[in-house]
């Protein structure tokens, strides 16, 4: 399955893009995080990395779908 994934923050760094198209074997959000830490082994090395599906923190079990709005929420700091 092909999504699209928007980034935010270092993983648009990371990714190359404010959104990146990216094809997954499987349907989860948890499959999503397995291309993710293979194809950007960078993204293996922040605190935290949120995935967002519809605008929703998502656990690794949600189901997702190509038409979802995915995105990446890496650690923030600020003072």
């Amino acid at each position: 399955m092909i999504v699209k994934v928007k980034t935010f923050g270092v993983s648009r760094d990371i990714l190359g893009g404010r959104e990146v198209e990216l094809e997954i074997s499987g349907n989860s959000v948890g499959d999503l995080r397995k291309t993710l830490s293979s194809q950007f082994p960078k993204l293996n090395k922040l605190n935290s990395l949120f995935i967002a599906v519809n605008q929703e923190y998502a656990d690794d079990d949600k189901a997702i779908f190509g038409s979802d709005e995915i995105a990446l929420i890496p650690p923030v700091s600020g003072g």
